[in-house]
């Protein structure tokens, strides 16, 4: 006992910082690297996304529990969440809030019966591309307009979604690689409190197919 007692003592400075850096993590600020590509083109496999963890709560360091109510997730915003559903941590965009209409046609987005506009755009340095190739564009509702992806292989074969009515409390997201994304149309809505941040720019990128080398063009790069 004595000798962790004098352990603690002596490095009472570096265990303050830790536990200062972990709790602001936690409540603050993080950064999650991006396993998947259910977000390419707009966030990328092997990038490290900064998150935003104070953008809606300020929460109880270590649990969801909010402690001051900032802002709700608007459509558009990329989120992080722990979903209970999923039982894993989440990447997603929010496409629909508490109280939209929401449907997905031949792919084609309808928010509220108004379909989003789409501008075939040139997308480059995607690695899934090579045995799956895609098409991209932008999608506009007006409200938000971003990226998505859609893989050549799947068209003419893919389900339509909805319409659906998104409830109180619930939002819905999706991915922007719309044949590649587990999202609300598997797992069905969102809670409002399994929402834990916001992501706003990617902090740093390597590219697992190139044996982890910097990808220096993404590096602070912001979400949209």
């Amino acid at each position: 006992m004595q000798r962790l007692t004098r352990l603690l003592a002596n490095n009472k400075g570096f265990l303050t910082f830790m536990l200062c850096m972990f709790v602001f993590r936690s409540a603050v600020a993080d950064w999650n690297v991006v396993p998947t590509g259910s977000m390419q083109p707009t966030i990328e496999i092997g990038d490290r996304i900064v998150v935003d963890k104070a953008a809606y709560d300020i929460r109880l360091p270590f649990t969801h529990v909010s402690l001051l109510h900032r802002a709700d997730p608007q459509r558009g915003d990329i989120v992080v969440l722990d979903s209970k559903t999923a039982d894993e941590r989440l990447v997603k965009r929010v496409i629909g809030v508490p109280g939209d209409q929401i449907a997905l046609v031949q792919n084609h987005l309808y928010v509220n019966g108004k379909a989003a506009d789409y501008r075939p755009i040139q997308v480059s340095g995607i690695h899934a591309d090579r045995e799956d190739p895609a098409i991209y564009a932008i999608e506009d509702t007006g409200a938000m307009q971003h990226a998505v992806r859609w893989s050549l292989a799947a068209q003419g074969h893919t389900n339509d979604f909805g319409p659906v009515t998104v409830p109180a409390n619930q939002y819905l997201l999706l991915g922007d690689d719309r044949d590649h994304s587990a999202d609300s149309r598997y797992f069905g809505f969102f809670p409002r409190k399994e929402i834990t941040g916001r992501a706003t720019r990617v902090a740093l990128s390597l590219d697992p197919d190139n044996h982890y080398l910097p990808r220096s063009d993404r590096w602070g790069a912001t979400l949209h």
